[in-house]
């Protein structure tokens, strides 16, 4: 018999120790120019960056979010809430985008972080349930392995990948900045830089 795993529409798939680290890089470089202590980012106003940069439009969607993460990266150092096991699994909160179902797994077995995202990334892509997939991935650990999924995919709307560089494969995708996300996210205004 066939498992099924329900999906929303929308799904952002986060590789969660890749984040953490960009978050507290750029935490770390703009404190000093900003020449202010900057907060923990929300992570709601995070993900809803994300959806809005990705093309999520304001309604009633169905936004999952699923973070995957070793176990020794279990919190976020960077924003709030930042326990993936205690605070952030099997939470939700709704917004003027719709609501935003959260989810946080760690590999088991032999199995790697980048194991477990390439493999939900194909679970994804294979299910008829999800419209469009919203991926941040470690670009500096995965490299092009994940070029391989995305130009498998066969959705309405093309796959949108996060990262803080451009990825150096092509395919059916489009790309956004993470950084600009996570800079809304910690309270940086646009004048401030």
């Amino acid at each position: 018999m066939e498992k099924k795993i329900p999906f929303d529409p929308v799904v952002m798939l986060i590789d969660a120790s890749y984040l953490d680290r960009v978050g507290n890089d750029l935490k770390a470089h703009f404190a000093p120019i900003l020449k202010r202590e900057l907060p923990k980012a929300d992570l709601a106003v995070l993900l809803e960056c994300l959806a809005l940069d990705a093309g999520v439009s304001l309604g009633e969607t169905k936004v999952q979010v699923i973070f995957v993460y070793d176990a020794e990266g279990n919190r976020f150092s960077f924003c709030a809430p930042a326990d993936l096991e205690k605070e952030i699994h099997s939470m939700a909160f709704k917004s003027q985008l719709g609501e935003f179902s959260l989810y946080a797994f760690q590999p088991s077995g032999l199995a790697t972080r980048e194991d477990l995202f390439a493999e939900s990334f194909q679970l994804m892509a294979e299910s008829k349930d999800v419209r469009h997939i919203i991926a941040v991935p470690d670009e500096d650990g995965y490299g092009s392995r994940l070029s391989d999924y995305i130009n498998k995919v066969e959705k309405k709307d093309p796959v949108t990948v996060f990262g803080m560089n451009p990825p150096v494969y092509s395919g059916n995708f489009t790309f956004e900045m993470l950084g600009f996300a996570i800079l809304q996210a910690l309270g940086i205004r646009a004048d401030e830089l």
